[in-house]
């Protein structure tokens, strides 16, 4: 099986693809895998870091305000669409996967043309314009979130979960925590403002820094390469807290996270795959300049079902970091029934489920060519 997957610009869109890919090569051994990504996206460095082939295309996302950028954003579709038909056809592409983003538009719209089978995975509880554009081309639109169905064709909608939840499953093997300068023995909260970090998170941390030096805990801070200096710098002032590492990325999270007792982070698809996946409780901090505040809808989910206590941005500061930490950390039969939530809404055979899926379109009678 040749199959190509393609996504990128955040963690939240490579992670699941790569979850899938894992998989992919795990349930049809001798399956050759081809990422397509940009060079600017963080695909750039994850992907080749996990071995697997890696080619680029150019491509640009549309301005929701009138600007002449669209019109470049258009041209480097139709390009990209055709360095992308050239792709697939050397390549010899059975399938075609695109988890989101920019890059996956002009991917998946060549592969619909040159009639392979097509799947889209959408992450979020609300979808992105990419995937919204090509539910009209694809073959069927894998979902993590029920909510999402009714944004694409009802016919072609297939709900999944997210295949990170499946890759993380069962990734509690040798703890990372001494590795990291982390005493093994205590409670650990992470915190984690995204790959490319989070002022609002970063400044709460900020505040709350003096006090933590006081506390059982420990704490874990990943914050992203923009603010990392600063972090580190502020860090130093504070006197080097013995139960404070900071680190501005970390790679191996699932196993890092299967050791976590609390994370403090924003409300991405993936971020809530992995802590579904292994019942982390969690205090969540959506990102409202996210398309259609997505962030929050995600964030409800796990809300509503006990997992998470949710703030917005505005409201997140020092003081209720501290407050929240040691309610949740002090609380056994809280942790407990907060841990217990989360589990409640995780899909661990994601990615099995969209290879079934897969192998349904690429059946004689599995895809109808009309519909494309």
């Amino acid at each position: 099986m040749k199959v190509v997957v393609t996504g990128g610009g955040t963690g939240g869109h490579i992670y699941p693809a790569l979850a899938l890919i894992k998989e992919i090569e795990r349930l049809e051994p001798g399956s050759e895998c081809l990422y397509i990504g940009t060079e600017q996206g963080l695909e750039s460095d994850i992907v080749p870091r996990s071995g697997i082939r890696f080619e680029t295309i150019t491509i640009s996302g549309f301005q929701r305000s009138l600007t002449w950028k669209n019109v470049r954003t258009v041209w480097r579709f139709w390009r990209g669409t055709k360095k992308a038909k050239e792709m697939l056809t050397s390549f010899g592409a059975d399938i075609v996967i695109g988890t989101g983003g920019y890059v996956a538009g002009p991917v998946v719209f060549a592969a619909s043309k040159l009639d392979i089978p097509t799947v889209i995975h959408e992450q979020n509880s609300i979808p992105g314009l990419t995937n919204k554009f090509l539910s009209r081309f694809v073959d069927n639109v894998a979902v993590s979130f029920k909510d999402s169905a009714a944004y694409f064709p009802a016919s072609k909608v297939r709900f999944t979960g997210n295949p990170r939840a499946s890759e993380v499953s069962g990734t509690r093997t040798e703890n990372p925590l001494p590795a990291l300068g982390l005493d093994p023995n205590k409670k650990t909260v992470l915190i984690v403002g995204g790959s490319r970090g989070a002022k609002p998170i970063n400044d709460s941390f900020l505040e709350a820094l003096p006090e933590t030096a006081e506390k059982e805990w420990q704490y874990l801070y990943v914050t992203g390469t923009v603010h990392y200096d600063k972090v580190i710098e502020e860090t130093k002032k504070a006197g080097n807290p013995d139960n404070v590492i900071i680190q501005p990325f970390i790679h191996h999270m699932p196993e890092v996270l299967a050791f976590t007792d609390l994370l403090i982070s924003r409300a991405g698809a993936t971020t809530l795959a992995e802590i579904t996946a292994l019942g982390v409780p969690s205090i969540l901090i959506p990102s409202p300049y996210v398309t259609n505040n997505h962030q929050e809808k995600n964030a409800e989910s796990l809300s509503r079902a006990g997992g998470a206590v949710v703030y917005k941005e505005n409201e997140w500061n020092g003081p209720a970091l501290l407050h929240e930490t040691d309610a949740i950390l002090s609380d056994k039969k809280r942790w407990e029934t907060m841990h217990e939530a989360a589990k409640t809404l995780a899909a661990p055979d994601a990615a099995a489920d969209i290879f079934r899926v897969m192998q349904h379109l690429m059946q004689p009678d599995g895809c109808d060519k009309e519909e494309r």
